[in-house]
């Protein structure tokens, strides 16, 4: 895209938004009250809102390679800290995709370099299910399935961290799981078993 035709753009979209509502902008100056948190992964093919049929202010939404919630992610921390403690979100989503590039390049037999130690924790995610994904033969089927498992394993991440686990004890918050198939534009929901997760974990990762 050229990045002239970025600002041009944006002038057609600040029009159509002031014909639709003349206070459209001070409206949205006010501030926001997201419902939801999204954590998604940073490819250029999944755009959050757009996906979700969201506007501003609805989703508060964070991006990286393969959708990653490490605890020594200070980023990830933050956010996840800001969205459900301060704007207090009641559902935490995070939404993997098929044919993701950074799950594909942790299952490579390469030095990525600076990349190496953030795709070391898909490799983790991939030693936690290996019985499973070496079962199975088809190599995309494999590859999708691992996109799945860690989507399910960065939702216990979630639930692992000090801030959701207050706000589980205080009110309503539901984490969920979902993938984007780029191959029909339809997100998938994994049904991730919260309660179950939060019941299994509970006794090793509780904080008081």
């Amino acid at each position: 895209m050229d990045i002239k035709k970025i600002f041009e753009n944006n002038k057609d979209w600040v029009q159509e938004k002031l014909s639709l509502d003349k206070d459209y902008f001070n409206e949205l100056a006010k501030g926001q009250s997201p419902e939801i948190l999204y954590i998604g992964c940073s490819d250029s093919r999944v755009t959050a809102e757009e996906v979700m049929g969201a506007g501003p202010g609805e989703v508060f939404v964070h991006r990286n390679i393969a959708n990653m919630v490490p605890n020594t992610d200070i980023n990830a921390m933050s956010v996840i800290n800001y969205a459900v403690s301060h704007l207090k979100v009641n559902h935490v989503v995070v939404c993997g995709h098929y044919n993701c590039g950074g799950v594909k390049a942790a299952m490579q037999s390469e030095d990525l370099g600076l990349l190496n130690p953030w795709l070391r924790n898909i490799r983790d995610v991939y030693r936690l299910h290996k019985d499973e994904l070496n079962a199975i033969e088809d190599e995309t089927a494999k590859y999708n399935r691992l996109v799945e498992l860690n989507v399910q394993e960065q939702c216990v991440n979630v639930i692992k961290t000090a801030d959701v686990q207050k706000a589980v004890r205080e009110r309503e918050i539901t984490v969920h799981g979902w993938v984007f198939d780029l191959h029909t534009g339809t997100i998938i929901d994994l049904k991730i078993d919260f309660e179950k997760i939060l019941e299994e974990i509970m006794e090793i990762y509780k904080l008081s």
